[in-house]
């Protein structure tokens, strides 16, 4: 899923931004090449530059000017601002759960009725549009899938052995495990588990615990009792097991931090996204062993990461030759040599059925078993809804009540109520 994260950004910094803010790199000015909009660091940046070089070669008549624009958050900020300005990009990608309301918005173009994306590109259907949302299959194309994720379990896999257990697979082997790898006391503490506070963990919770997330009438209802019994479960392994270790720093930030505690050994366990995998394979000292999340009732999990998509000008259409330079880029991604390119060198998920075929047959996948975690949990993915509310009830409504929750140890079905209340009471 995951750039560098910051303060938090709500829907109104990042919808709403004004006029005023920072449009560095915005211009129509393309003499460098048509611009390109993206928010990684690390690995992920130097995989998406690599491959924008690349395209650059093959087709220099579109040549693109790549522009880091800092975080998803901080890059959703300045496209809105931009947009307002008639200075959007030609190309960038966006986190999943703001498409229903850009969409609603206007503020994207169509990508079906573009020609040069017109074609059966082959991708892996839960990493599309229409297979990470629910609802009407036959709405417009918005996007088209880049850096696609999961969330996974990450373990140390000295600790696997020495203990002699398997990696968990429902929610009473999780507290198994983090029960007889937790040792040490305060200072010296390894913890058993780890995992942040965090929307999309919270999501993968719901789901194990049989909840939805919308009623039958698309109205978040955000879990009903699953919501609560997974706040009551995370709960009970900070405070009352004292298993898992409480996250420091907030939203991506906290991601970060128990990455850096998994290496050096005083987390047994951690679930993170699969973006991790060879940052962690990379730099831990010891075995890392990948392993789809566990069940409780059923296997579930939501996708992450982000999607291409193609920003409308603000009156009419954008210069013809950036629309066609980024529906030309777009294609490109979607070639499996391309997107397995990415893939491999991140940890991200291929996103063409090509590409993971490919993978498998040359012997990939059995070399790094760890890659194909993802791929085979997709089968247990629960499609996000269509609603153009659902970024605003993330990062607005949920997110922080479930830090309080856990960590303050708030009353969990009093916080899935008031949240369900300011949803109801509407922006």
């Amino acid at each position: 899923m995951v750039p560098r994260r910051g303060r938090r950004v709500r829907r109104r910094d990042v919808l709403a931004a004004g006029a005023g803010a920072v449009l560095a790199g915005c211009g129509r000015d393309d003499a460098g090449g048509v611009p390109l909009w993206f928010s990684y660091g690390g690995k992920n940046r130097e995989a998406l530059l690599a491959l924008v070089d690349r395209f650059n070669r093959e087709e220099p008549e579109h040549r693109l000017s790549a522009v880091y624009q800092g975080d998803y958050f901080e890059l959703l900020a300045k496209l809105r601002t931009a947009i307002h300005a008639g200075r959007a990009p030609a190309v960038t990608h966006v986190v999943a759960e703001i498409l229903p309301y850009l969409a609603h918005a206007e503020v994207l173009e169509p990508l079906d009725s573009i020609a040069a994306l017109q074609k059966d590109f082959g991708f892996v259907p839960e990493l599309t549009q229409n297979g990470a949302f629910s609802g009407d299959k036959n709405r417009p194309v918005y996007a088209l899938p880049f850096n696609r994720s999961t969330p996974i379990a990450y373990l140390n896999g000295s600790i696997l052995k020495e203990l002699g257990l398997a990696p968990p697979t429902t929610w009473d082997e999780l507290e198994t495990f983090a029960l007889a790898a937790t040792k040490g006391k305060e200072g010296e503490r390894r913890y058993g588990f780890s995992c942040p506070i965090d929307w999309w963990f919270w999501v993968a919770l719901v789901a194990q615990a049989g909840g939805e997330l919308v009623d039958a009438d698309n109205r978040f209802i955000l879990g009903a009792d699953a919501g609560v019994e997974a706040l009551q479960f995370l709960q009970r392994l900070v405070h009352e097991l004292e298993v898992m270790r409480p996250p420091s720093g907030r939203d991506y930030n906290a991601w970060q931090v128990q990455n850096q505690e998994f290496i050096a050994g005083r987390v047994a366990m951690i679930w993170n996204s699969t973006a991790f995998v060879r940052y962690l394979e990379d730099n831990a000292k010891f075995p890392v062993v990948c392993a789809p999340l566990p069940k409780r009732d059923r296997f579930g999990v939501p996708t992450g990461g982000t999607m291409f998509v193609l920003p409308k000008a603000k009156t009419g259409r954008m210069p013809a030759h950036w629309q066609e330079a980024g529906a030309r880029f777009l294609a490109f991604m979607a070639r499996p040599d391309t997107s397995n390119e990415f893939a491999t060198k991140t940890g991200y998920i291929p996103v063409t059925r090509a590409g993971v075929e490919l993978l498998e047959t040359s012997g990939y996948y059995e070399k790094k078993p760890n890659d194909r975690v993802a791929v085979e949990q997709l089968r247990h993915v629960k499609p996000w809804p269509w609603n153009k509310e659902l970024f605003r009830v993330q990062r607005e409504v949920v997110q922080s009540r479930l830090e309080a929750c856990v960590l303050s140890r708030e009353d969990p079905m009093a916080t899935i109520q008031a949240a369900q209340h300011v949803i109801a009471e509407g922006p």
